[in-house]
């Protein structure tokens, strides 16, 4: 997770892109149980544009969101 004190840098040249498929990403999140599940999103959606993931040559974007591990209200009622 780079956006985590101590983690490492982002490098785009560690990538593999190739054309005509399916471009993914994974992003990580606040620690189970501490955080809110949306707050991650948000935090993933903008370092995502400012690191010009989204081009107009994307078709589609989706987001799988894991809410019930990270956000405290589902974790703990």
């Amino acid at each position: 997770d780079v956006c985590k004190p101590g983690a490492d840098e982002f490098h785009p040249d560690n990538t593999e892109i190739t054309e005509g498929y399916i471009m993914c990403t994974e992003s990580g999140g606040p620690e189970p149980g501490v955080g809110c599940a949306g707050r991650g999103v948000i935090t993933a959606i903008n370092f995502l544009e400012e690191e010009g993931a989204y081009d107009d040559e994307l078709d589609f974007v989706s987001y799988d969101v894991l809410g019930d591990v990270v956000c405290g209200g589902f974790a703990m009622p």
